[in-house]
């Protein structure tokens, strides 16, 4: 029997719209999320415009035209040409540019908080082992991507994506990660969704990041340092993920940093690398990041959670390391962006004397992370000629900064991605021409405008209501899904005859789960005893009970905090996080 051939195509414009049980489509969208080709648009509020000199418009107006920020000026001057007659559209808050998150595992966010997580673990490679890891994470997930409905299509898949994309939404979020998916023809590609993709744009402007690498040139350090900055002007690769505690000198996670040195003084680092994570790392590393142009994401709840611990920020700071955020994912991290900016702001508050301001962890999901990418001239900031991606804030007064972080997600107001407006208070979106889908948070009305004319047909017919009773469905019927998939159909005599002819269908790519030829953590070899496991880690033995003997109901993760009555509180009894963050997060809500 053939082996067949993996391709990996991150594809573009509408090959990447194609239905989730189809083909991909031909063609070429020319933007990432469509303006509708819609009125030009002037927003009044407080703008926060995260420029070089962090320039703050205490009573302006932010103009917008076909999906980009035209001026930002004081509303008692002159509107710029071709806005005469726009109306002005108060927003009764601040607007900050849209919050860029550089890392998280989308396709995991419907899963709720392990909790609690059950013993303090060193590095990335012992948590999977868990029994508790498969019956919770990667056993949901692996029926969740790959159950089939009568006609032999994804059930599932639509309904998750609507949903996690959704959840981002709620959280200001306007940039994340892709989502992956592979089909049966052997080939993966990103969905194109309503968030912006960072390793997926078709933007001449905002170029793609990479986040996954060949596992031969993972395993070898020449080679990955060969394939840095080739074709993506960043990479962002899972980095020492576990912890070197105070008085060693090493440890599994720093093992694997050090393994990037290609020869004395030679590191497999330049200017496109982000080390997600990088919470191994000492002093003296940071310093060799710095040195050789690298960056790093720091996911400081999930790290926390399962470690006790986080990255050495403060010496990442020290050696003017560029630092993005990143909420992992639900399983142990934040329930979205804003979540992971409060959980920074008291790390940093209580355990690092105030190292980072409310504005430089502002800094850290608008111009930084955009710097980190190579989109500042872009994105990032609230300027003329930058894509208009922004979330407002309930309010005007007092600092800006410090706001946002304490900030409740009834708070946000309304969240724009490319001009278009996509989450908000009911009166703002039917202002703004984006009338859709009534949802609340935390008991207040909220509209989603999930309209996408290029988007996935499969995804467009999915409401956030009807994701979210398919998802919580399957959860709580995951024996009997997992049941359906271990049982053998014979095909039907008429599909055999069509069996060669058959348009690929698509599943989830968890690259926690199956290990797929590419990776999200180079694997170097550092001669040591043991070595991180693979994305294959969470694949069981064959002796481990079949799925079916072994998942329960499992709960829908809520979409906010606001709506998660027991989310605090799971946070609040976990033993791995520092008192200061139990005990201050939920004053931040």
């Amino acid at each position: 029997m053939t082996t067949p051939v993996r391709r990996w195509f991150p594809l573009t414009g509408d090959q990447a719209a194609g239905p989730l049980g189809a083909a991909p489509l031909v063609g070429r969208r020319t933007t990432p999320v469509d303006p509708l080709s819609g009125p030009t648009i002037a927003l009044a509020g407080r703008v926060v415009t995260m420029d070089d000199a962090f320039q703050v418009l205490p009573d302006a107006v932010l103009y917008i035209a076909r999906g980009r920020i035209v001026a930002a000026l004081p509303r008692a001057s002159p509107p710029p040409p071709g806005f005469e007659a726009t109306p002005v559209t108060p927003t009764g808050g601040t607007l900050f540019p849209g919050f860029i998150e550089l890392h998280n595992h989308l396709a995991y966010n419907a899963l709720p908080l392990w909790s609690p997580v059950p013993r303090l673990y060193q590095d990335r490679g012992q948590w999977p082992t868990h029994p508790d890891y498969r019956r919770l994470i990667s056993g949901p997930m692996t029926v969740i991507g790959e159950y089939r409905d009568d006609s032999d299509r994804p059930a599932l898949l639509a309904p998750l994506v609507r949903y996690v994309e959704c959840k981002c939404l709620m959280g200001g979020c306007t940039t994340s990660q892709g989502i992956m998916l592979n089909s049966n023809a052997g080939v993966q590609r990103f969905f194109r969704g309503i968030l912006r993709n960072v390793e997926n744009t078709d933007q001449a402007d905002l170029s793609d990041a990479d986040a996954r690498i060949a596992d031969v040139d993972a395993k070898d350090a020449r080679r990955f340092l060969a394939r840095l900055g080739k074709e993506h002007s960043c990479f962002l690769l899972h980095l020492s993920e576990g912890i070197t505690r105070a008085g060693q000198s090493t440890s599994t996670a720093r093992k694997h940093f050090l393994a990037l040195e290609v020869a004395p003084a030679e590191w497999a680092i330049n200017d496109t690398f982000a080390g997600i994570h990088a919470a191994g790392l000492l002093a003296e590393d940071f310093t060799v990041l710095h040195d050789h142009g690298g960056s790093m994401v720091w996911s400081p709840l999930s790290n926390l959670l399962l470690y006790g611990d986080t990255a050495r920020v403060d010496a990442a700071r020290a050696a003017h390391v560029p630092i993005g955020l990143g909420s992992d994912w639900s399983p142990s991290g934040s329930k979205n962006l804003l979540g992971e900016m409060k959980v920074a702001w008291l790390y940093s508050h209580h355990l690092l004397h105030d190292l980072f301001s409310p504005r430089d962890i502002v800094a850290m999901v608008t111009r930084d992370a955009a710097a980190i990418l190579k989109w500042q001239p872009a994105l990032g900031t609230l300027e003329a000629g930058k894509h208009a991606d922004l979330c407002v804030v309930d309010g005007a007064e007092g600092d800006p900064y410090e706001a946002l972080i304490h900030a409740p997600e009834t708070a946000i107001r309304l969240v724009m991605i490319e001009g278009v407006a996509r989450f908000g208070e009911p009166a703002l979106m039917h202002a703004l021409h984006a009338d859709g889908e009534t949802t609340a948070v935390g008991g207040q009305a909220r509209v989603l405008f999930l309209k996408d004319a290029d988007g996935d047909p499969d995804v467009e017919a999915v409401s956030l209501a009807s994701a979210a009773g398919a998802l919580a469905k399957a959860l709580r019927s995951l024996p009997e899904l997992a049941r359906a998939l271990e049982t053998p159909h014979a095909p039907h005599a008429a599909r055999l005859l069509l069996d060669a002819a058959r348009r690929p269908t698509w599943t989830l790519a968890l690259d926690e789960i199956r290990d797929d030829g590419i990776d999200m953590r180079p694997r170097l070899p550092y001669g040591g005893p043991s070595d991180f496991t693979g994305p294959g880690s969470a694949v069981p033995k064959a002796s481990a009970p079949p799925l079916s003997a072994l998942l329960g109901a499992i709960e829908l993760d809520p979409l906010t905090v606001a709506d998660d009555p027991a989310f605090l509180g799971h946070i609040a009894a976990e033993p791995n996080v520092p008192p200061a963050i139990r005990d201050g997060l939920a004053l931040l809500y």
